[in-house]
Parts: structure tokens; sequence; C-alpha cells
């Protein structure tokens, strides 16, 4: 006899929440690790230390972590991951444009940005955009989950 799946989970995971979850993680994760560079020193200007060439300071870190765990909180539901990429697109296209200004000039650079930065900036709005717009039919199998084969 085959088990059913909970009917209050879902049986599939939309692309667009798979893809806010890696976002969310990874953020996350370089927020948590961009601490073990920077410290709290320098908390909002800019200190010439990255990382994997991506230049950071503990303002930077703040907010990768805060954008991180927001992926990681809104991931689950369709309607959730799409307000998340809608987020992403226009959060890191706002801070594309701004680093445009502000990368290499320290007068305003209290993110402590670099061209890496601004690259990183303009593909996470992209994908933002995907997550936010990709078509609503294409589903992942959840791992886990179990097909009821009885009919």
């Amino acid at each position: 006899m085959a088990r059913r799946p909970d009917s209050a989970a879902p049986s599939t995971r939309h692309p667009s929440q798979l893809l806010a979850l890696a976002i969310g993680a990874i953020y996350t994760l370089i927020g948590i690790l961009g601490f073990f560079i920077t410290g709290f020193e320098n908390f909002a200007a800019e200190t010439d230390k990255t990382l994997l060439g991506f230049e950071i300071n503990p303002l930077h870190n703040l907010v990768h972590l805060a954008i991180g765990l927001a992926g990681l909180a809104l991931w689950r539901r369709l309607d959730t991951a799409r307000t998340y990429g809608w987020l992403l697109a226009a959060g890191y296209g706002l801070a594309f444009i701004y680093g445009l200004f502000a990368a290499g000039n320290s007068d305003i650079n209290f993110l402590s940005l670099n061209g890496a930065d601004n690259g990183l900036h303009l593909v996470s709005a992209v994908a933002g955009v995907a997550i936010a717009l990709w078509p609503a039919d294409r589903t992942v199998p959840r791992q886990g989950g179990v097909a009821d084969r009885s009919s």
C-alpha cells in the first residue's frame, strides 16, 4: 500500500523557491564569513578587506546577512519567494546604481564597494527578477516526497 504525502505540505517546489533558498543560504554564509575578515572595526567605511575579491565592511556583512536570512525565511511558499525576488531585484538594482558612483569614492562609499561588488549586485538583481517572474507551471519534485501510485 502506497503512503500518501502529507496534504498540508506541497509535494513540489517551484524553481523560484529553490533559487530563493540557494541565494538566501549563500548570502547568509557570506554575511557570517565576512565578519571573520572584517571584525567590527570601520563599521561603515572603506576597509580594503575582501572576501573572494569582493570588498566588504561590517555594515556590508550585516546587509548580506539580512538578505540571506530573508531568503531563508521566504523560500517555502511561492508567493513569498516571489516577494523575495522583487526585494532582491529592487534592492540590488539600487545597490548597483549606487555602486557605480560609490566604488572608488571614499566620501560616499559607506558599504565599501568595488567593481566586483557591482557585478555581483547586477547578477543578484537579475536573479531576483527570475525568482519573481518565473512561469508558475514549472515545478521540481520535493525530496522525500512519496508519490501515490495506487491508481
